[in-house]
């Protein structure tokens, strides 16, 4: 009898010390009011032209926005010449021409952004192995979404002592494992913000979360309004079926 129970013991000692273990390696979330949280939740346009800039002079030359196309920077607040500005900057392939051959062009507002790497295989050349995620829907697709991305973005730093690191991997606090590839992204000044905000660390990380939260879902606030106008219609209706029902059934009293 005492050896199944020395066994029971031992595996739930074990149990136990993995649980403690996983615990540790999970850090809790950076929280934060997002001015897009709650029902009537709207975004800030102003930081989510200074996250377009930051995900343009940063993020992008490793991560695509695939389901984004130049057009929809109308959302943010861009006018129709700065959307063409902008598109123009990028160099788009296109074809086949009159000689069946693809050529290169100024990009346009109709297009799509384009990707970093010409495919996975030579993404992963350029980062050690490891493949860049797109980041049109990251917020909606990682648990904890704008608090997970500001916390990755901001949660880098030395590691604790008696943590061994794998070759090519950085610390991260908020990552799960607390190794990641990607080395840190943000350092202070490392944008001039064209409204002349600061660009620290913790303000760059703010601005390309909220957009990187409006890129996974660009009709938001549209989706919200329409919500408003559904439950105060449903509540008038409500209010007359009530009336109608107490004028139908009135004479039964």
């Amino acid at each position: 009898m005492r050896k199944p129970l020395m066994l029971l013991a031992a595996g739930a000692l074990i149990a136990y010390a993995a649980t403690a273990a996983q615990a540790a390696e999970q850090s809790p979330l950076k929280t934060r009011d997002w001015p897009q949280g709650g029902p009537f939740g709207t975004f800030e346009r102003d930081s989510l032209q200074r996250g377009f800039q930051v995900y343009k002079e940063v993020c992008a030359a490793c991560h695509s926005l695939e389901y984004l196309a130049y057009r929809h920077l109308e959302g943010i607040g861009l006018s129709e010449e700065e959307i063409e500005a902008v598109a123009a900057e990028a160099t788009v392939i296109d074809g086949p021409n009159e000689d069946g051959e693809m050529f290169e062009r100024p990009g346009k507002p109709s297009d799509r952004m384009p990707k970093p790497f010409p495919n996975d295989a030579a993404a992963k050349a350029a980062n050690n192995g490891a493949l860049p995620p797109d980041l049109s829907v990251i917020v909606k697709a990682r648990k904890g979404h704008e608090d997970y991305i500001n916390s990755l973005l901001t949660g880098y730093g030395e590691p604790p002592a008696g943590v061994e690191m794998r070759e090519g991997t950085n610390y991260n606090a908020h990552y799960p494992g607390q190794q990641i590839a990607m080395p840190p992204p943000l350092s202070e000044g490392g944008v001039t913000y064209a409204d002349g905000t600061e660009a620290t660390v913790e303000q760059m990380s703010y601005d390309v979360t909220n957009f990187l939260a409006w890129a996974a879902e660009p009709t938001l606030e549209a989706r919200k309004r329409m919500g408003v106008k559904v439950v105060l219609f449903l509540l008038l209706f409500t209010g007359l079926a009530y009336a109608v029902k107490r004028k139908v059934w009135a004479d039964l009293h």
